[in-house]
């Protein structure tokens, strides 16, 4: 008997896993997928820490974060500061007087935000209701048709004028020279890698791969005291109220034989005729070196690109419209009666809450559920 039974081997349920344990919990962790560390898994190729589910680089201003990854991780300083490309044409983002400057000339922040005031009035929009209006609001409309529709709409297959407003608001805008992407305090990618980092977490704790957890519900509720799942909630209840929907992404991966194919670890592709949406090239976001300092010989690229998610696919990014919210509200009407040997079933993380989290904000939830 184990007093804990964790369904899905990601942030989430390994940060639950990590405090239980620390606490004298007995936990077994169990996955459906191949390896541990769900959209975070890195693996090696030539020396270069691939991301297999797109990058994600660590950010956080939560202090007692930030404490607790560095007992599994050495982060190294890298910078998120990606370069937007419009048809040949290189931009900076986040949106800040780099970005300004190559766009309008201006030199200076009052010369920028009132180049963004003049096309907002001729916008005429006044309260802005979707995610077009919004971001002319913002940073203007020659900037909104080069940075934003194109690559917007590739991302979420839908027009911009569909879409809601909230989605750009996150976007940062500086009228500053800083084009480091997240305004946090800490920053920076684990040294050799996250699975390297989720496995220090689980060390200790007993970790079964390739487990359909929906398929064999029974005899594994049987094992343990108390159920934490992290995985889609629509399915846990056979999607007995509907699909709930997602954006997916699919990756096209290259070993290249050169040292260096863009120069920068993520280049957004903002037309809209270019099929991807970004491409990364991995090796940057360890400085392109080996842990001895010595520069790679090859590179590694991944090109993304978006897509409608069907069943059988990877999800990735809950689409919060009117509709998907009420299905969800429902589904969590649902999940607050389950139980399981008389203890509340846990519902957690991006697919268990249905909601988009950063990965400090999917520790910090974890932790704040299994606080003691």
């Amino acid at each position: 008997m184990y007093d804990y039974l964790i369904v899905g081997a990601g942030l989430y349920g390994v940060t639950c896993a990590r405090l239980l344990t620390d606490e004298g919990k007995k936990v077994l962790v169990i996955d459906r997928r191949d390896h541990i560390a769900g959209n975070v898994y890195t693996e090696e190729t030539e020396g270069i820490q691939v991301h297999r589910y797109g990058a994600h680089i660590f950010h956080t201003n939560d202090r007692k974060v930030w404490d607790f990854v560095q007992r599994f991780a050495e982060f190294n300083r890298f910078t998120n500061a990606p370069i937007a490309n419009y048809k040949g044409e290189l931009y900076s983002l986040p949106f800040n007087m780099y970005t300004f400057n190559r766009m309008w000339g201006v030199v200076t922040p009052e010369e920028a935000e009132a180049k963004i005031e003049e096309q907002r009035r001729s916008a005429g929009i006044t309260e802005p209701g979707n995610l077009e209006e919004q971001a002319i609001s913002l940073v203007g409309t020659d900037i909104y048709e080069k940075l934003i529709k194109g690559y917007t709409e590739k991302q979420w297959g839908r027009p911009c004028r569909e879409l809601p407003a909230f989605i750009i608001r996150r976007l940062p805008v500086r009228f500053t020279y800083d084009n480091n992407y997240f305004n946090a305090l800490y920053q920076g990618i684990p040294v050799g890698g996250y699975t390297g980092m989720v496995s220090r977490m689980l060390e200790g704790i007993e970790v079964r791969l390739v487990v359909d957890y929906l398929e064999d519900r029974e005899a594994y509720e049987n094992t343990a005291g108390q159920v934490i799942y992290t995985g889609p909630i629509d399915a846990y209840f056979g999607y007995s109220l509907g699909h709930l929907e997602y954006r997916s992404v699919r990756f096209e991966t290259e070993l290249l034989d050169i040292p260096n194919f863009q120069g920068n670890a993520a280049v957004n592709y903002t037309d809209a005729e270019t099929p991807w949406t970004r491409i990364i090239e991995h090796k940057w976001f360890e400085f392109g070196k080996d842990p001895e300092g010595n520069p790679l010989p090859k590179t590694v690229i991944s090109r993304e690109y978006s897509s409608e998610w069907k069943p059988g696919e990877e999800p990735y990014y809950p689409v919060n419209d009117e509709k998907n919210g009420t299905m969800y509200a429902a589904y969590k009407e649902l999940a607050d009666k389950e139980t399981v040997n008389g203890n509340p079933v846990i519902f957690g993380g991006r697919l268990g809450e249905y909601r988009y989290y950063d990965m400090d904000q999917v520790i910090a939830a974890a932790m704040n559920r299994m606080s003691f």
